[in-house]
């Protein structure tokens, strides 16, 4: 059945949905990718597991589908400039991301933000296709919880959560 939805239509439906921003991240050879990423959400609490949706194109992806392999780091509110810096802006690429932040790697070797809220490991336990992105569901392996308020996304614009009065 065609849809009536335009892809603006549909962009303009999404933005209203607040997301929580992460990085994803993953490694090959010492080599460490990261993207900016709001499509994750919990699957499963036994086994723990979560999904990851990225676009096809990019060497993240590239590069989960080849090892198997993923990290999540939740961000906090004051690093809307290094989310910025993994979707793309500025024009930096690659490698040259992890310039900025103070990254590490967890035990599993994968790039881990010491400052973030979460940080996941996970092994790839699914994978679907979906049009221009690839749907990773991923045990989880281990966790490291961090202090602070999650940074969010919503109509095109970072925010920070506030307390709603009782």
């Amino acid at each position: 059945m065609p849809t009536s939805i335009s892809p603006d239509e549909f962009r303009a439906a999404m933005a209203r949905f607040p997301g929580v921003v992460t990085i994803v991240t993953t490694a090959r050879e010492g080599e460490r990718l990261g993207v900016t990423a709001t499509a994750v959400s919990s699957v499963t609490a036994e086994p723990p597991s979560i999904l990851v949706c990225l676009n096809k194109r990019t060497g993240t992806c590239a590069v989960v589908s080849e090892t198997g392999r993923f990290g999540v780091n939740l961000l906090t509110e004051p690093a809307r400039d290094l989310a910025l810096r993994f979707a793309g802006a500025g024009g930096v690429t690659g490698p040259a991301k992890f310039d900025r932040g103070n990254w590490t790697r967890d035990e599993c070797g994968l790039p881990c933000l010491a400052d973030a809220l979460v940080s996941l490991s996970c092994d790839v336990s699914e994978r679907i296709e979906a049009s221009s992105h690839m749907i990773f569901i991923g045990r989880i392996r281990s966790v490291r919880l961090g202090e602070g308020r999650p940074l969010l996304y919503e109509r095109s614009v970072f925010r920070g959560l506030a307390p709603v009065a009782a």
